[in-house]
């Protein structure tokens, strides 16, 4: 069965005979094994085949030539002193996402195949590997390698992002880059009865372009299974910078349900522990919370040391109870997609309406978020809702940007543009 296993991910077909005979002059490949012999046999078929060929005896020593240049193809054995080849791999996905690993292996295991496939690895090839063989997956490796590069201009051009890691050694670079460049920005939440800004809700950003967004930095948290020390991060930026806010101003931070398993959260000397009190933690209603370990006995604790429990995309989210039962909540935020052009829909102002009146009932505030026009605004005052946060009022920015005195300006019963 394991044999099986490495067979079918070894043998993946390429399409040679699909590939433009152009070549090879100037092409650099990486050669990295702790056999001399094999060095130098595939070091001069690779030279007589058109390719500058450097070579390293393990991965250390390739780590070294990775910081003098770049290569087009990269072949490793993957049991080699000092740095293996899985380990070089997941180096060199922090300085390229997109240059083809060959990984190869005298003793074939399911284990080490998974393994390479899932860090992005190209090919995993079995010892004794036959010169075509060797020389083909490289003439492949190179030509893909090529192809990668004008995707990638594409995706400039057309003003996609133009950096998504593929594997998970490139997520897991990418994620750590993000993580460095990780700032809070922060959007007031405004309450209309008095024309002020009653809050602010802390929101994570990062300057790393392969995770440009929250929802690409939480996927990624997900993926790589760092979510805790993801939020524990963003918990203490915004520990950072509370002392600047007044303190009778709260401030909504966004809870992943996964951090509700985090012992850390309940500490008393938590990053954001001493601030409990003007803290509401926001649940996603997208996120399921059925995997977090005695969670009504959580949420009580948060609830002694202070902080205020809001549910996060209702209308967006679960449709069943859990959330409200399990969290009992003092806040809703009514998601973006309720709020968008709810002035020309019906449909939207009469759920709204719906909500806003049911949650009274039970005693939980609603906050619409995404605001970003005044038809909407007006529309939302019009349904009895005090409670709005969006781009009308202020983009979300660093501690803490103020709403333009215009937005609170009326003519009759209307909002002047800002």
């Amino acid at each position: 069965m394991a044999f099986a296993l490495i067979e079918k991910i070894a043998a993946v077909p390429y399409p040679v005979d699909r590939v433009l005979n152009t070549p090879n002059t100037g092409r650099r490949v990486l050669l990295v094994d702790d056999e001399p012999s094999i060095l130098d046999l595939f070091r001069h078929l690779l030279t007589d085949a058109g390719y500058a060929v450097e070579c390293a005896s393990n991965g250390r020593e390739a780590e070294q030539c990775l910081e003098r240049r770049s290569f087009d193809v990269i072949v490793s054995d993957i049991s080699m002193p000092e740095m293996g080849g899985v380990e070089l791999l997941r180096a060199v996905r922090s300085r390229d996402l997109d240059v083809p690993v060959v990984l190869v292996t005298g003793l074939p295991e399911v284990a080490s195949a998974i393994e390479a496939v899932e860090h992005g690895a190209m090919r995993y090839l079995v010892k004794p590997v036959r010169r075509e063989d060797h020389l083909e997956v490289v003439d492949y490796g190179y030509r893909l390698h090529a192809l990668t590069k004008v995707k990638r201009e594409a995706l400039v051009h057309f003003g996609k992002n133009s950096a998504n890691p593929a594997d998970k050694a490139g997520l897991d670079a990418a994620f750590n880059r993000a993580m460095d460049a990780t700032w809070m920005a922060f959007q007031p939440i405004v309450r209309l009865s008095r024309r002020e800004v009653y809050a602010y809700e802390a929101l994570v950003r990062s300057t790393e372009p392969a995770l440009p967004d929250p929802k690409s930095l939480f996927r990624a948290a997900e993926a790589l299974g760092r979510v805790v020390p993801l939020g524990r991060k963003i918990r203490g930026l915004i520990a950072d910078v509370l002392p600047d806010l007044d303190a009778a101003v709260p401030v909504f931070v966004n809870l992943h349900p996964v951090e509700l398993n985090d012992d850390a959260l309940f500490e008393d000397d938590a990053s954001i522990s001493a601030h409990a009190g003007r803290i509401v933690l926001e649940i996603s209603e997208q996120k399921p919370l059925s995997e977090v370990v005695g969670l009504q006995k959580r949420v009580a604790r948060l609830r002694e040391m202070g902080f205020g429990i809001a549910v996060d995309d209702l209308g967006a989210g679960y449709a069943g109870l859990g959330s409200f039962v399990h969290l009992s909540p003092d806040v809703a935020k009514l998601d973006h997609a309720m709020v968008r052009n709810i002035d020309a829909d019906p449909t939207k102002q009469k759920l709204a309406a719906s909500m806003l009146r049911l949650c009274a009932d039970i005693g939980v505030s609603i906050i619409a978020e995404g605001v970003e026009t005044r038809a909407e605004l007006e529309t939302l005052e019009q349904l009895g809702m005090d409670f709005v946060q969006g781009n009308f009022f202020a983009h979300p920015g660093k501690a803490f940007p103020l709403v333009d005195k215009a937005a609170f300006e009326l003519a009759g019963n209307r909002f002047l543009p800002l």
